[in-house]
């Protein structure tokens, strides 16, 4: 696993070979380990960028199948991301969610991302144009908006709830019932509280624990980069 080191300006790696999966009996194991010690343990299911893994294995689903697609070696935003005019993406994800759903009995929330989705691939895909005059849609960012409804209403039908990352808004989210995860800052905490949503505050500037927490970053492993003391966490307000 790596990222850009933005000031070599080339990829960074930790030079720890990463791979493999965890089967179901080891969710399972995750999920009660955690609930018997009043842990609720909320998945997370990337949609509909930050996806370039599944369309390694399943191609079709992207705007562009005839792509070479591969599993990314470091950390960044793809401009490859699941095809919001194909039908055959809706029936994987809800096949996935089924699947997820089983798996987390106990959790109420499902939380589905939004984060990070460039828009180039639709803009150029003859099925998501498509979609976006059927729908009656004006531009990309409403296909998002259309895409996150759309899956948070087969989560309501499962007596679930759909949390995304604030860019889901960004597009004109009109379901009420989504908890919106403000990362990119406050600003957009606030805007979702005044549309109505319930609203978890993330600010990356002081929850995102991947960066580095230490001056000496020689002695951590490799982060995404910052600095985020623990100091500065429990500043928060």
């Amino acid at each position: 696993v790596g990222h850009h080191d933005r000031e070599k300006y080339r990829p960074t790696y930790d030079g720890t070979p990463h791979g493999g999966y965890y089967t179901q009996d080891d969710i399972r194991e995750v999920v009660e380990f955690a609930r018997k010690r009043h842990v609720n343990i909320v998945p997370e299911i990337e949609m509909p960028g930050h996806t370039q893994a599944v369309l390694a294995a399943y191609p079709e689903l992207g705007c562009r199948p005839d792509l070479d697609y591969h599993v990314r070696q470091v950390w960044a935003v793809s401009n490859d991301v699941y095809c919001a005019g194909n039908e055959a993406t809706f029936r994987f994800l809800e096949h996935v969610l089924t699947e997820v759903m089983k798996l987390f009995p106990h959790s109420q929330y499902i939380h589905v991302g939004g984060d990070e989705c460039p828009k180039m691939r639709w803009r150029s895909c003859s099925k998501c144009r498509a979609r976006i005059k059927e729908e009656g849609l004006r531009s990309a960012e409403e296909l998002q908006a259309y895409f996150m409804q759309r899956i948070g209403r087969f989560l309501q039908q499962h007596g679930r709830r759909m949390i995304g990352w604030d860019e889901i808004l960004d597009g004109g989210l009109k379901d009420k019932n989504s908890t919106i995860m403000s990362w990119r800052g406050m600003d957009p905490g606030f805007r979702a509280i005044q549309q109505g949503h319930d609203t978890i505050m993330a600010p990356g500037e002081y929850t995102y624990m991947d960066a580095y927490q230490t001056g000496d970053t020689t002695q951590e492993p490799l982060a995404i980069g910052g600095n985020l003391p623990l100091e500065k966490v429990y500043s928060f307000d």
